[in-house]
Formats: structure tokens, C-alpha cells, sequence
């Protein structure tokens, strides 16, 4: 990626004399201060995203809820709730961390397949806006906990309507065979029910096809599915106040095309035309994929019989994707630096042949020096673990010329802190 070179125009991520910045800071000012491997956020960019996304509904009642599974960080999300976001969750856990950051638990909707008891009493004390129920078993349980808690819980279900959203078989939701969501020749008959049971509110229908969609038809034709359900529920007297059509749109890590979000929006208000609906979103990558880097050193520099390693700090317990989905993201170094430029494997020092950043990068390197993986805002802390036994890395969020320290890096104590040997 060609990142600009101090434009007036710049985005987040830009250079200034060769070295790299994030908004007003170069990064290796954040490496000397934090250390590596660190993940840095832009909040010019999170905030840039959102208000391209709402711009785009204008004049249409609308919420953006935060699908929080893709960047969970607390500074995140208290820069989306100050923007008036809605929160996308999919566990107890989601839950607790949304209303630490300050969000408005009437625009929480509670997504998943799998909800303990617990955590729908959870939610239901919270009270959040809505329940995305998954499949009948899930009705049922939700009736009769929210009884028991002597309250009515408001419902979408989240209807499969079995459209290949043409993307990573991993991250594709909306297909029959996918675990997610009631079926769309099952929708009406369970919907049907849930309107006689006692402790459920119906109030919406909800919609999610996959991740990283890079097209708008898939999309609309999920879109097209959806309506034509709303409109038979609507003729047999079963009144929604909201379509909720998901998230998965799309960014650029390498050569992709989305189109921009104004086009995918365009198209689906084309679609609802006058219904008297709010219109709800579940974007989660698209707001803050691009808005990150992983930042990380190069240890050692290896020299192989068929291959040369750039080993870094950084691993696949710290960035999952490229080992997952084998996903490519650019990895840029920080300041220039002159020399020979080599065909690396950027690797980590993970004991697993599968711990990799980027496979043939062509780099001038030297040992220690620092590089970005970019448009890591999306899936990387939120999905990395602590696999031999590797302290989870600093995050940082960056507002024009200060830095705020988003979340410490873990110590090698804070590992096994909740661990016990065995007596005697």
C-alpha cells in the first residue's frame, strides 16, 4: 500500500520525511514508549467511518449498531457510543464491556446462536432493545426465562435466507447449511408463534449473510427476501418496528473493490421505499478494520536454503488471520531504510509452521527495525490469545497529537494468576 506522503488530503495513516504516522504521531515514537508489538487505532478514523455510514441514511430513521466481536477494546467502543452508536453483541461478556464503555442498553440487540439462561437474564435486566433469536429452541428458552423474570423480551428473528454472500467459506452465514439463523421457509411458521407467547415483543427481523462482502448484489438479494417476508407478516396483522439487515460489508486489504458503503445503502433504501420501518446495521470491519495497524520489530533476520525469514515480534497469537484464513495484509516498514530489497516470510516466534504475517514480502530490512501490518483494527486483539504463554499486546488509540494508552500489555504473572498448583 502507497500511504501518503504528508497530503494535505491524508488519511490516518500517512508519512512524514519517510516515516510513517498516525495522525500527528510517528509510530516510532509509539514503539519507544509502548513497546511491540502494540495495536494503534486512529479515533479520527473511527469516527470518519461512521459518519460516512450515517451520512449515507439520511432523512431515513436509522441506527448503526456496532458489531463489538470485530475491535471489543473499551476506547473503541466509547468513541462509537459518543456517536450515538448501537452495539452489536454476541455474549454476556459483550454485554458487561458495552455498558462499561457507556452504552445505551436500548441500543443493544443480542445476536449468537448459543445464549445461556444467564445471559438472557442478563439482558433482560439490562434491558436491552432487542434479542436476534437464531432458531426455535432459542424462542422457547427466551419465553420462558423472561417470564420467570416477570418481563417481556423484545425479538427480531434472524432470518437465513440462504444467499452465497461470495466470500470466505469461514466468515459466509447467510447459506442453509451455515449454523446460523432460522431458514426462510421456517421464518413465518415460528414467527407465528412467537406472537402467542406471552413474553415476547416481536419487533423486528434481523439479517446477516457474512463478512468481508465485497458486492452489492449478494446483498440485495437478501434484502429482497427479507422484504418480501415483512410485507406477508405485515398482511396477517404482525406489525415490526425495524429491519435489521446486518453487516459484512467490505474493505480493502490488498486488491479488493468494494463499492463504497453509499452504494450499498443506496440500493437497499431503493428497495424498502416508504415502509414505515427503522432501518438497523450491524457493520463491524468496515468501521474499524482499516482504522488499525499491528505495529512490530524484526528480531532476527534468517537466511534459508529456499526462503529468507524476517522473524518479528509479532505472531499468530497476536494476529489470527493470515494462519486462519491465510488473509493478506500489507506490512509496510516505519522509516526507509536503503539497501538491497529481499523476498521475506514474515513469521513469528509461535512453534507452529502456520505462524505467519505475510508470506514473499519484498523488503529492505535490518534487524530491529519496526513494521505496521495494516488494516488490523478488525480481528486481531479481539481474536488473539495467549498461546505459549505470550502476554497479549498493548493497545493504543491516537487523538490528533495524543496518545492514550487503551489497554496495558499483560505480564507473564497475569497468565497463570488465576492458575493453582497441585497440593502437597
Amino acid at each position: 500500500m502507497n500511504l501518503p506522503e504528508e497530503a494535505a488530503a491524508r488519511g490516518p495513516f500517512w508519512r512524514r520525511g519517510g516515516r510513517l504516522h498516525v495522525e500527528s504521531v510517528p509510530l516510532e515514537a509509539i514503539a519507544a514508549r509502548h513497546g511491540t508489538p502494540c495495536y494503534v487505532y486512529s479515533r479520527a478514523a473511527l469516527e470518519s467511518r461512521f459518519r460516512e455510514f450515517t451520512a449515507a441514511l439520511a432523512g431515513r430513521d436509522h441506527l448503526l449498531c456496532y458489531a463489538m466481536k470485530a475491535n471489543s477494546n473499551l476506547a473503541v467502543l466509547d468513541v462509537f457510543a459518543r456517536l450515538g452508536a448501537g452495539f452489536d453483541i454476541v455474549s454476556g461478556g459483550e454485554l458487561a464491556r458495552a455498558l462499561a464503555a457507556g452504552a445505551d442498553p436500548r441500543r443493544i440487540v443480542f445476536s449468537g446462536v448459543g445464549k445461556s439462561e444467564a445471559e438472557m437474564r442478563a439482558a433482560l435486566a439490562a434491558g436491552i432493545g432487542c434479542f436476534n433469536v437464531e432458531s426455535a429452541a432459542e424462542l422457547e428458552r427466551l419465553d420462558r426465562v423472561a417470564g420467570a423474570a416477570g418481563k417481556r423480551a423484545p425479538v427480531s428473528l434472524r432470518v437465513n435466507p440462504d444467499v452465497d454472500a461470495k466470500t470466505h467459506p469461514y466468515i459466509s452465514t447467510g447459506l442453509k447449511e451455515n449454523k446460523f439463523g432460522i431458514a426462510h421457509g421456517e421464518a413465518l411458521g415460528l414467527y407465528r408463534e412467537a406472537a402467542r407467547r406471552p413474553n415476547l415483543e416481536l419487533v423486528g427481523i434481523d439479517c446477516h449473510i457474512g463478512s468481508q462482502i465485497t458486492e452489492v448484489a449478494p446483498y440485495l438479494e437478501a434484502v429482497d427476501r427479507i422484504l418480501a417476508l415483512h410485507d406477508r407478516l405485515v398482511a396477517e396483522g404482525i406489525a415490526l418496528a425495524h429491519l435489521d439487515f446486518g453487516g459484512g460489508f467490505g474493505i480493502r486489504y490488498r486488491d479488493e473493490a468494494p463499492p463504497p458503503i453509499a452504494a450499498f445503502v443506496a440500493g437497499i433504501l431503493d428497495r424498502v421505499g416508504d415502509r414505515p420501518v427503522k432501518l438497523m446495521f450491524e457493520p463491524g470491519r468496515w468501521l474499524v478494520g482499516n482504522a488499525g495497524i499491528l505495529l512490530t520489530r524484526v528480531e532476527y533476520l534468517k537466511r534459508g536454503a529456499d526462503r529468507d525469514f524476517a522473524i518479528v515480534d509479532a505472531a499468530m497469537n497476536d494476529l489470527m488471520r493470515p494462519a486462519l484464513y491465510d488473509a493478506w495484509h500489507d506490512i509496510v516498514p516505519v522509516a526507509p531504510r536503503d539497501g538491497p530489497v529481499r523476498r521475506y516470510e514474515v513469521v513469528g516466534p509461535v512453534c507452529e509452521s502456520g505462524d505467519f504475517l505475510g508470506h514473499a514480502r519484498e523488503l529492505a530490512l535490518a534487524e530491529g527495525d519496526l513494521l505496521a501490518v495494516l488494516s488490523a483494527g478488525a480481528y486481531g486483539m479481539s481474536m488473539s490469545s495467549n498461546y505459549n504463554t505470550r502476554p497479549r499486546a498493548a493497545e493504543v488509540l491516537v487523538d490528533g497529537e495524543t496518545v492514550h494508552l487503551a489497554r496495558e500489555r499483560e505480564t507473564v504473572p497475569m497468565l497463570y494468576a488465576l492458575e493453582r498448583r497441585l497440593p502437597g
